[in-house]
């Protein structure tokens, strides 16, 4: 699937849409092609990244192709089992990098893509991913998502110049793998909804051509998802193309927006609390589409409010941001602190900064109601999705009570600096309302 870009001259939205993934392979076999791949950006020597998941999966047959092709391996395989994209494994990593290594080569999905492509970035060489599972979309974006100090957080990083999906080892993974991947891709309902609705209210920048692509890709893993349990092959590379499609598109927009909103900050939320308090964490698809079933339950019910300046204005003046801090700090635990930080920087609760959004939501709410009745599934059509998968549809499924979930929603607003869903609620002044209703 390709965009309709020119990738010469600024677009409509007055950028030049561009990505540092230079190759994508996506076939049976695919690993054979790494040496040429490897050749033709000069490589002497390759680092090979793994884990001890990943390493029988794919990586010692990599390391096996490299040097049956003359290119010397050196290679660093992670002992955990569950390994943590914190600073104790980019750390492990960067102790080990051989500096002799002209080209560093990442085996496996999540983790091991995000603390690869920083390294990556640090080192300064060519970088490629070999996925193991259609698990995330991560996988072409220049960003990784890692937890610092308890928090996570999205940090730089370097898109790979080649990604290599061999269609055996992804139809390989286990299937549940496959369906957190179309949670990931489920999020571009709501990414985008939310994007045109920061572009309506605050006038943040918007590319319509980058939103297309992300809608065509989102349609392919839909219509092809029933086949992601039984790990069909026309299914699982759909699936896989759509999540390095994902992560391009962030490229092309040059922001996270076509990635994700608010339903990954539920993710977010849910990590940082199994962080500080050992409640149960599962995979981030799986709680991204969980997060998304809940944001759409929550837009759908705007359809039944007539926002009221007066209630917002009252609802904003009211609010008690050192109250809300604490309340932040029980909830979430030592990651808070950062959240409660980024206000200094970004003032959301502002009055004069709310009344502006407020004004803005009342004159534009019908355009509003469009925007969530054109890119939001129903309820029901979105279960449906979930239901063709064997997908949860309550954080109970997850071992998480659902008595979180209103807090959780509250709080997702102080994780970014983006306008999200409980930001509009907030300024309407029926964020505890929808609470109430909804959850």
């Amino acid at each position: 699937m390709n965009p309709d870009f020119d990738f010469q001259k600024p677009c409509q939205c007055g950028k030049i849409h561009k990505t540092a993934v230079e190759h994508c392979i996506i076939e049976k076999g695919a690993i054979e092609c790494l040496p040429e791949y490897a050749k033709k950006y000069g490589a002497n020597k390759v680092f090979v990244i793994a884990d001890v998941n990943t390493y029988p999966i794919a990586g010692e047959k990599v390391c096996s192709i490299f040097e049956d092709n003359g290119i010397p391996c050196a290679k660093h395989i992670f002992p955990d089992r569950r390994l943590e994209p914190n600073e104790k494994a980019m750390g492990s990593l960067l102790l080990r990098f051989d500096a002799s290594c002209d080209m560093i080569v990442g085996v496996g999905s999540g983790v091991i893509n995000d603390i690869s492509k920083i390294l990556a970035n640090v080192a300064k060489v060519p970088y490629a991913i070999v996925a193991t599972a259609a698990y995330m979309d991560g996988y072409a974006a220049g960003s990784s998502s890692m937890a610092i100090d308890g928090v996570k957080v999205t940090v730089n990083a370097k898109s790979p110049e080649i990604i290599v999906g061999d269609t055996n080892i992804l139809c390989g993974a286990p299937s549940h793998m496959a369906v957190s991947g179309l949670g990931d891709m489920l999020a571009k309902y709501v990414s985008i909804c939310e994007w045109r609705l920061s572009n309506l209210i605050n006038g943040e920048y918007y590319c319509e051509k980058v939103a297309a692509y992300t809608r065509q890709s989102l349609g392919a893993c839909v219509e092809s998802a029933h086949g992601l349990r039984d790990r069909n092959e026309s299914a699982i590379k759909a699936l896989f193309e759509g999540l390095i499609n994902s992560g391009k598109a962030i490229d092309y927009a040059g922001v996270s927006r076509p990635g994700g909103g608010v339903e990954h900050y539920f993710s977010h939320i849910w990590d940082m609390r199994g962080l500080d308090k050992g409640t149960p964490v599962s995979s981030h698809g799986t709680q991204v589409a969980l997060g998304t079933l809940y944001t759409i339950k929550c837009y759908r019910e705007l359809f039944n409010i007539t926002p009221d300046r007066e209630k917002g204005l009252k609802y904003a003046r009211e609010f008690d941001f050192n109250d809300w801090s604490n309340q932040l700090r029980e909830f979430v635990g030592k990651g808070a602190e950062a959240m409660i930080a980024l206000e200094a920087k970004e003032q959301k609760y502002d009055l004069a900064k709310h009344e502006k959004r407020l004004d803005a939501i009342i004159a534009n709410w019908d355009k509003i109601l469009q925007i969530i009745d054109e890119e939001l599934p129903t309820v029901e059509e979105f279960e449906a999705i979930l239901d063709s998968v064997g997908a949860p549809k309550s954080i109970r499924e997850i071992g998480l009570d659902e008595s979180i979930l209103p807090m959780t929603l509250k709080a997702t607003k102080d994780i970014r600096d983006k306008y999200i869903l409980p930001r509009l609620l907030f300024d309407i002044g029926v964020l505890d309302e929808i609470c109430e209703k909804v959850f």
